[in-house]
């Protein structure tokens, strides 16, 4: 029995659900973030169990007092799973359609002002985007704003991407820099909105393996070409 591309979504849920709160989870809150049925999820996390990268405790049921209920946490085996470069994992089929659906968002920017593209290409990003989708999403979003910018901006942000790492400190020094320009010419509120979703990215972004790394990299050198 492997780790099918399903039961690594599972885990992954989990693996964030986690890392968010510290605590165990119980496979109810797994149910609703991945939008399946409680039993779906009990009945993935019992074969992910099996595999050893979860394990399960019981804790009381504030709700029905006396009662307790079971709740799941990821192992030292999947913490491990995660900090490996995982190039078995990821699928260049989904990344080209992922990057296909940005570019087709980027192509309607010399119709519409800078707040409106922005806002366009942030309704867009995915309800239950992949870490590397949502990644991909956020950097879409700057390159927008970049673009409708032009000028010495974008010319110097391009030499500056041309002489960084294909990693996530490369990409880090796009978004940064980037990012510094969009929250002093947006609309404030909308600023707020993207500065919230950019800290998301450097959190996701460092969990992401190398090879998804240099995929969004290259994705923004392809870019500002």
């Amino acid at each position: 029995m492997g780790l099918t591309k399903r039961r690594l979504q599972f885990l992954d849920q989990l693996m964030e659900l986690y890392q968010r709160t510290s605590l165990p989870i119980h496979y109810e809150t797994l149910a609703k973030a991945l939008g399946v049925s409680k039993w779906t999820a009990y009945d993935m996390l019992k074969e992910i169990e099996k595999m050893g990268f979860v394990s399960r405790s019981y804790e009381v049921n504030d709700k029905e007092t006396g009662r307790s209920q079971v709740v799941f946490a990821p192992t030292v085996k999947a913490a491990e799973l995660f900090r490996q470069e995982r190039s078995d994992l990821v699928n260049p089929g989904d990344w080209e359609a992922t990057a296909s659906a940005i570019k087709q968002l980027l192509s309607g920017k010399n119709h519409m002002n800078i707040n409106e593209l922005l806002r366009k290409i942030l309704d867009g990003i995915p309800s239950k985007a992949t870490h590397i989708e949502f990644c991909g999403y956020i950097i879409g979003l700057l390159l927008a704003y970049l673009k409708k910018l032009g000028g010495k901006t974008e010319s110097v942000i391009h030499l500056l991407v041309n002489k960084t790492p294909n990693d996530h400190s490369g990409l880090l020094v796009f978004v940064g820099t980037v990012l510094g320009t969009v929250i002093q010419t947006v609309q404030e509120e909308l600023g707020k909105e993207i500065t919230e979703l950019v800290s998301e990215f450097v959190t996701m972004i460092q969990n992401l393996s190398n090879k998804e790394q240099k995929l969004l990299s290259e994705f923004v050198k392809e870019a500002l070409a």
